[in-house]
């Protein structure tokens, strides 16, 4: 009687175990245990860790490399001037470059390339930075107003300021159009995009979801704009896309990518 109470006991044991490896392979084979999070996650991690090598052994790379080194001095000054770390005001200048060296293939070839210089823009986007005219006014505008979201203290409430006799409006852009576009000297091009990261990280600090260091959300917003910074716990990178080398990425990660690398790292540190 023991004897055929263990055997039934084993029966069962086996029938369990059976039963539960079938419905393992069923669950396997129509996805029930996918987690398509983490999958994405991985995928994208290891695209990155290819895809990351093509810009850096890229001739595009190799000329913009050169030509960021020339404006070391005036880069660190707005650095020094904003509290904004340089490697963070040059992660969406490297991406503002790249972009328009594989555009403008052309002058890339006959002038960038020869000539180890950074594209100046001057139409809808401006200077090196790529900073659009309605966001140059804004950041200026968040400088003086005290009520907004952007505002960042008396301290900086001047350092925009132009010329006393630029009072008329038309002079006003005329100015701002020199500063921003000016090949001899690109300060302000630089001062203008660190005080956008710096109001956009004050916009997040006050919200109380602090945003400092993540070089691939401040350059999203950066590319998106004021009008879509709004603050939240859980801040995704992304923006324009951009193609380099038959990889492509979001404006967000590129940046990233670069300022997590150890390129141009010497003359510009996290």
């Amino acid at each position: 009687m023991r004897l055929r109470q263990g055997f039934n006991v084993v029966v069962y044991i086996f029938a369990i175990i059976g039963f539960a490896l079938v419905a393992v392979y069923l669950a396997v084979n129509f996805g029930f245990t996918d987690t398509k999070g983490v999958i994405d996650e991985q995928h994208d991690y290891f695209r990155d860790q290819i895809s990351k090598k093509s810009w850096m052994a890229s001739e595009e790379w190799l000329i913009l490399k050169e030509a960021i080194k020339k404006d070391t001095a005036i880069i660190n000054s707005a650095s020094e001037k904003t509290g904004i770390p340089s490697r963070l005001i040059i992660a969406p200048l490297v991406v503002e470059q790249l972009r328009l060296f594989y555009s403008e293939r052309e002058i890339f070839k006959d002038v960038f390339a020869p000539l180890k210089i950074l594209g100046n823009q001057s139409q809808f986007s401006w200077g090196v930075m790529g900073i659009k005219q309605e966001t140059a006014r804004q950041i200026e505008s968040n400088l003086k107003d005290p009520r907004s979201v952007w505002y960042l203290g008396k301290d900086f409430e001047q350092i925009l300021d132009f010329n006393a006799t630029s009072s008329i409006e038309n002079n006003l852009d005329t100015e701002r159009f020199e500063r921003l576009t000016d090949e001899k000297d690109r300060y302000y091009s630089y001062l203008y995009g660190a005080l956008y990261i710096k109001q956009l990280e004050k916009q997040w600090e006050r919200a109380g979801f602090p945003i400092s260091g993540r070089a691939d959300i401040i350059a999203t917003l950066y590319n998106i704009g004021f009008e879509n910074s709004k603050p939240h716990d859980t801040p995704l990178s992304g923006g324009s896309e951009i193609e380099i080398g038959g990889a492509t990425y979001s404006f967000g990660s590129l940046a990233k990518s670069f300022y997590d690398s150890d390129e141009l790292i010497e003359e510009f540190r996290r």
